[in-house]
């Protein structure tokens, strides 16, 4: 946590469609701060949100089975190993703080304003985001000391993990009552549709947005936390992507984070090579565990030919990334951008929840009984939506040409016709069911929120992964990895050096990579 409170903006100025963009700078004065609008603070605080979840989906991609070291690089150090330090990862604390400090700021300006509840009930609907954010990451974090302006105390005390699910689930029932409230008031139109770059102003799908981040808290916590509401707004949940985008172009601080970190930079410069497809992931298309050939040729460098690793292995013969893409990037590299798959284009938005994510997060609710519905139903709606995310273009939101995501998954169903993990009427027992779930799950955030995919190992074990290295297809474990867990896999990360710096005194101590645990894990 920061010592002072300060409010970092991530200056977007969505006035108008020919209006000058800048999206990532952060604006620290607190001087200055005091006199943005809402109107002004919201739009900025989302987007550097998706700025964010591009660190996360690094993260998740590198601890879960996702990406593994590419030839010709060296320094993978803790990467390898899992002794991680206080600076690993150690930006998604301090930027989850900063936007979760603008969101506080919406709120607290808006509290007795009635005429921005909406602003208010969507900034508190984005609070629960990142605060669950960052307590899979790191399980007790600062929450009810945290956010306080200009009362904010230089030591937050840290507080249980397995209050704070509870405690967001009910900021969402807030949120969602007061966008409700707004709503039946009558007298103010939703936000802009400039000033909201996820939904456009879209009051509706706001709350599905908030009930399925519910959902997830739910799902996610139910057998360690007690939640006083486990109802659901008649809303339902996210049927559609959760995607932000500004207006993303080939401008210095305006491009897609995403693209920006692993295609090309907005001056043509080649974006991170380090890393390529990991052998474990890759394995859910090639045929090592499932056959996928349509989204592995939606989503990897020239398919099935992909060169990809596994974690740890740093001999000669590993092969190099692509260099004149990403190896996760499949369209023309002559011509790079309007492409399916994951990295799109430079314009392409940065998902925050895939509707995937959410089919599969109702098919979970629907077996063990949390939710009504057909399970079998969700599950198939959840790798539907997969394929339909990565087979859209950017550019016009259509389909890449010839491609039928309809078509597709009902081969992709033939071609695995024995695996329950793709048909669902052959998982005949709930564990069947829940790992058929997570997995297909674990294959649609590939790459694109990989953070949840990690989360939901560490919660349920699936996908699985052996702890013998010696397949790659079957293992997500590096082969140097020191961790004496039971999986051989981390537990966590470590807090941030500024963390023991300046909030010494309450910062939990003797926190292992290896044995200390999120409050939800298994």
């Amino acid at each position: 946590m920061k010592k002072t409170s300060i409010l970092s903006l991530t200056a977007i100025l969505l006035l108008s469609a020919s209006s000058c963009k800048k999206f990532t700078d952060i604006n620290k004065n607190p001087n200055a701060a005091t006199s943005a609008t809402p109107e002004l603070i919201l739009p900025q605080a989302l987007v550097y949100t998706a700025s964010n979840a591009n660190g996360y989906n690094t993260y998740g991609a590198q601890l879960g089975g996702y990406a593994a070291n590419a030839g010709g690089y060296g320094g993978f150090g803790s990467n390898w190993t899992y002794n991680f330090g206080p600076n690993d990862y150690s930006g998604l604390w301090s930027n989850t703080y900063d936007a979760l400090n603008d969101f506080q700021t919406v709120i607290n300006s808006t509290a007795k304003d009635a005429t921005h509840l909406y602003y208010n009930g969507i900034a508190r609907i984005m609070r629960a985001y990142n605060f669950e954010l960052l307590v899979d990451a790191y399980n007790n974090v600062p929450y009810t000391d945290a956010l306080q302006g200009t009362s904010n105390k230089v030591t937050p005390k840290y507080d249980d993990a397995k209050t704070i699910y509870p405690a967001l689930a009910v900021q969402l029932d807030s949120a969602i009552a007061i966008i409700k409230q707004g709503q039946s008031a009558g007298s103010q139109a939703p936000v802009a549709a400039a000033n909201d770059p996820l939904f456009a102003g879209n009051v509706t799908t706001w709350i599905q947005f908030a009930n399925t981040i519910k959902l997830r808290l739910i799902i996610r916590a139910s057998a360690a936390a007690a939640f006083a509401n486990t109802t659901f707004d008649p809303a339902g949940f996210l049927s559609t992507d959760a995607i932000v985008n500004p207006g993303y172009a080939k401008v210095s601080g305006q491009q897609n984070p995403s693209w920006n970190t692993w295609v090309k930079t907005f001056d043509g410069s080649a974006g991170n090579r380090a890393w390529m497809p990991c052998t474990f992931a890759f394995a859910y298309y090639n045929g090592g565990k499932l056959s996928d050939p349509y989204r592995g040729s939606a989503i990897y460098y020239q398919f099935p030919a992909t060169p990809n690793n596994q974690l740890g292995v740093g001999t000669t013969a590993v092969p190099s990334a692509p260099t004149d893409a990403n190896a996760w990037y499949s369209g023309d590299v002559t011509n790079l951008g309007n492409a399916v798959g994951i990295m799109k284009g430079l314009n392409m938005g940065e998902p925050l929840v895939l509707a995937a994510e959410s089919w599969f997060l109702q098919a979970e609710a629907q077996v063990r009984g949390i939710i009504g519905g057909d399970a079998g139903v969700s599950f198939n709606n959840g790798i539907l939506a997969s394929f339909n995310y990565l087979y859209l273009l950017p550019d016009d939101k259509t389909y890449g040409a010839g491609l039928d995501p309809a078509t597709d998954f009902a081969q992709y169903q033939a071609d695995n016709a024995g695996s329950y993990l793709v048909n669902w009427s052959l998982a005949t027992t709930q564990d069947q069911q829940i790992e058929a779930i997570i997995t297909q799950k674990y294959i649609a955030v590939n790459f694109i929120n990989s953070q949840e995919g990690w989360n939901e190992y560490r919660r349920t074990g699936y996908p699985l992964s052996s702890t013998s290295i010696t397949d790659p297809n079957k293992s997500m474990v590096s082969t140097l990895s020191q961790s004496t867990h039971a999986d051989k896999l981390p537990t966590r990360i470590l807090y941030p050096a500024s963390e023991y710096s300046y909030n010494s005194s309450n910062v939990p101590t003797s926190i292992s990579p290896y044995t200390s645990t999120i409050f939800w894990a298994k």
